[in-house]
């Protein structure tokens, strides 16, 4: 790592992540180098090394953002809102993810290769992103769901995490996917990331009373 202010590398960090999500617009997790994204960075590819030792690193710092921002979406439902019912509070859970197409789309890839190939130091600062956002879901429980005991609540979120992970590929579909379904004769039902999260989110909620 060079030497420089705590500042001065958060920011280079954060210009090299800003450059890997630009293009994740437009390509796919293979396409993208640390080559490619040096093009869109005020470094050359070696100097990306100071900051990120592999391209697994820069995505994981991506999906770490991604999850704050998740983090502080469910923050503001929880101080904004005054009371809700669990079918709003189920509806809340569905609509954050909506707005967090993002996020699906990084969960949808393998964390285990992600976090095979991250260092310590960065494999760390994920999961304090990620146990932020396991969080902020239990205390949007604890205020709007207050008669839920603590194991139903850890029961809700070990459900609907897991479940979150595979929404992306069912609502997003390229259009040879969808000529593939065809050609294969399978009846599949397109739905949007709300009409899949919100019904989950609430018969989640129905059974953990």
């Amino acid at each position: 790592m060079p030497k420089g202010s705590p500042e001065l590398t958060a920011a280079r960090k954060e210009e090299i992540i800003a450059a890997c999500e630009k293009l994740y617009q437009s390509m796919s997790f293979k396409e993208i180098t640390i080559q490619e994204i040096a093009k869109f960075t005020s470094f050359t590819r070696p100097s990306i090394y100071n900051y990120f030792e592999t391209k697994e690193e820069i995505f994981l710092a991506l999906l770490q953002k991604e999850y704050e921002r998740w983090t502080a979406d469910l923050e503001e439902v929880i101080a904004g809102t005054g009371r809700m019912t669990r079918d709003e509070t189920a509806q809340a859970l569905a609509h954050s993810l909506e707005r967090r197409t993002q996020l699906l789309k990084l969960m949808s890839m393998n964390h285990f290769d992600m976090e095979a190939n991250s260092r310590m130091e960065q494999l760390t600062e994920f999961k304090t992103a990620f146990g932020g956002s396991m969080k902020a879901v239990e205390r949007l429980l604890q205020k709007f769901c207050p008669e839920m005991r603590l194991e139903n609540r850890r029961n809700f979120i070990y459900a609907f995490f897991p479940f979150i992970y595979g929404i992306y590929p069912y609502c997003v579909v390229t259009e040879q996917q969808r000529a593939a379904m065809d050609a294969a004769d399978v009846e599949y039902v397109y739905y949007s990331i709300y009409e899949l999260a919100y019904p989950c989110a609430k018969k989640l909620l129905e059974a953990e009373r």
